[in-house]
């Protein structure tokens, strides 16, 4: 059987420079999965983007081939195609979602109309039955409101669901080869666990192949037919998924099977210890947002979170786990300051033990100054929170110049330093953000963050674009620094596995409110609440032989007026938070 397509000898380069890719060589059959496998900055990227030739004007073919064996027609050889060729090849026969929505998504138009854009340049549709079959992708990909996301601009979205558009745009076509480059990062496990059900949906309806890049060996365990494991560039093993993840050869790939992280295995659970110094506190916090709705019709308001109450002790770790579009990165800007909560919910800092707390919403300009270089944020999407017009050196010593510490040449020692904490070099300060992977600007966005020696750290999805060797030692850098400096962290995220490893105490939020608050340990050994229990269910892990269950992951995230009596409401009248055991509280009617 012919493949879809065929990779032989690739090498590519950027200017002078040694390859970036050597001698790679992988094919892909027809309705196949090809999963590629290797931290940040191992060539997988590069090497998808060579296949739709998109890549950087600086990057060059050293050698090689790509024959792609379309159903509709001719074997081509996708490095000697005329432009225009490509041009309807791509979004159309061959599709790709990539790993940064906001850098891929127009700012200047709305969702629905740069979505249905491929139905109409690709399949000639009207502008109504475009729509038709945009809201139904939408629908699929896990959106609960489609028609709101139609009008929706990329910047009115989470970072999540401007993934789950991103998705929903390179899928809308049902394309022969789907390119997929850390489709699910950004996203929670429940939608994860559904964008991958699609995609098999997809393949089963059309056979539609798909090469998934990922560091995450619980996709690869439930996705991939066949492995192909890059390291620095090269093929370092490849074979059927099973023999690959079942029984690594190649060291590099034991390597990262010992990174990734997973759900520990339950215990009995143990009670938070109270310490009773409190470093912040959310009390009664609720955010309502109005959408504009077009013309003269009413504005649509929209509730992003929901009489939230939060402890952070010092020296302790607080994790805030849900969906994208639950609230919690609303939770975390309110935290620092950034949003204003509705009337009745305040903030309270603390940043230092046995001092009056600082209500953050009614700060004087020296309390907030202050207090910004005490609490600092990392934030979920690295590129653009990164100014591309400036250079590392610069990125790194502005926090300490705004604050006027240090002379310049400490400034630059503390830049080092830092970029040494996270895994990166002096040599790098001369760079800019495009020449870093994602998995690299993250690691700077962190670095960025502990220029000022803050005492609160908020971390929104800090790892969700590192590969798990990456992330196993930006984890045990936090859980380092944070026991030596006694830092406290906020910390927001999708994946229960890092979760489990670094939280003190969890709060689960859904649709605005928090769900279920406990230990891990109470959490995992014990959870009560059936959204908790999808999102455990719906967490991959690296063994073909385990499946995730996706009916229970729909039961659990699906609409809360499908769960159980106990658990039921519907809108924000949620029954009250109640604790059913020591320290272990859910929302449900008692």
């Amino acid at each position: 059987m012919t493949p879809l397509l065929d990779v032989s000898d690739l090498s590519i380069c950027f200017g002078a420079a040694d390859p970036v890719v050597r001698n790679v060589s992988f094919s892909v059959m027809p309705g196949e999965t090809l999963a590629l496998v290797g931290e940040s900055g191992s060539g997988k990227t590069i090497t998808c983007r060579s296949v739709l030739r998109i890549l950087p004007d600086t990057a060059h073919i050293l050698s090689g081939s790509i024959q792609f064996a379309s159903e509709t027609g001719p074997q081509m050889d996708l490095l000697h195609l005329s432009e225009r060729a490509m041009r309807s090849l791509r979004g159309d026969q061959i599709s790709m979602i990539f790993q940064e929505p906001m850098r891929s998504l127009s700012p200047l138009h709305r969702l629905g109309d740069q979505v249905s854009e491929v139905l109409m340049l690709h399949r000639d549709m009207s502008a109504s039955a475009a729509k038709k079959a945009v809201l139904e992708t939408f629908e699929r990909v896990g959106f609960p409101d489609p028609e709101r996301v139609w009008k929706s601009y990329p910047f009115e979205m989470s970072g999540g669901m401007r993934q789950r558009a991103m998705i929903a745009m390179a899928m809308v076509a049902k394309p022969e080869l789907l390119i997929a480059d850390e489709p699910t990062t950004a996203l929670d496990v429940t939608t994860q666990a559904q964008v991958l059900g699609l995609i098999k949906d997809l393949q089963s309806e059309i056979g539609m192949a798909v090469i998934l890049v990922t560091h995450d060996l619980g996709v690869v365990a439930n996705m991939a037919d066949s492995v192909v494991v890059m390291n620095k560039g090269r093929v370092m093993e490849s074979g059927p998924a099973p023999a690959v993840l079942g029984a690594p050869a190649h060291g590099y790939t034991q390597k990262l099977f010992a990174a990734a992280p997973a759900i520990p295995k339950v215990a009995a659970p143990t009670r938070a210890e109270k310490r009773n110094d409190t470093i912040l506190e959310l009390r009664n916090v609720s955010k309502t947002y109005t959408m504009r709705a077009g013309g003269w019709r009413k504005p649509q308001v929209v509730t992003a979170c929901h009489e939230v109450n939060l402890t952070l002790e010092r020296g302790k770790t607080v994790a805030v786990v849900g969906e994208s579009g639950s609230g919690k990165t609303t939770c975390a800007r309110i935290a620092l300051g950034a949003e204003t909560p509705d009337q009745g919910g305040e903030v309270l800092f603390r940043p230092r033990a046995n001092e009056t707390p600082i209500r953050v919403h009614a700060m004087s300009p020296a309390e907030r100054i202050g207090f910004q270089r005490q609490a600092q944020m990392v934030f979920q999407d690295p590129y653009s929170s990164l100014s591309p017009r400036m250079r590392i050196q610069q990125t790194m010593t502005e926090p300490m110049d705004i604050h006027d510490l240090g002379t310049k040449a400490e400034r630059c020692d503390k830049a080092v330093e830092v970029l040494e904490w996270v895994g990166l070099d002096a040599s790098m300060l001369t760079r800019y953000p495009h020449a870093f992977s994602g998995g690299q600007r993250q690691r700077l966005s962190i670095a960025r963050a502990l220029t000022l020696d803050p005492v609160l750290l908020v971390c929104d999805e800090p790892t969700s674009a590192l590969d798990v060797s990456v992330q196993e030692q930006i984890l045990c850098l936090l859980e380092n620094i944070r026991d030596r400096m006694g830092l406290s962290y906020l910390f927001i995220s999708h994946d229960l596995a890092v979760v489990a490893r670094i939280a003190d105490e969890v709060a689960v939020m859904r649709q605005g409110v928090v769900v279920e608050q406990a230990t891990p340990d109470a959490l995992f050994y014990a959870p009560r609440h059936p959204y908790t229990c999808a999102l455990i269910a719906a967490q991959p892990e690296p063994d073909v032989n385990r499946p995730i269950d996706l009916n229970l992951v729909a039961k659990g995230a699906g609409s809360p007026a499908s769960w159980p009596e106990e658990f039921r409401f519907e809108g924000i009248a949620a029954p009250a938070l109640t604790e059913l055991a020591p320290g272990h509280k859910v929302r449900c009617h008692v």
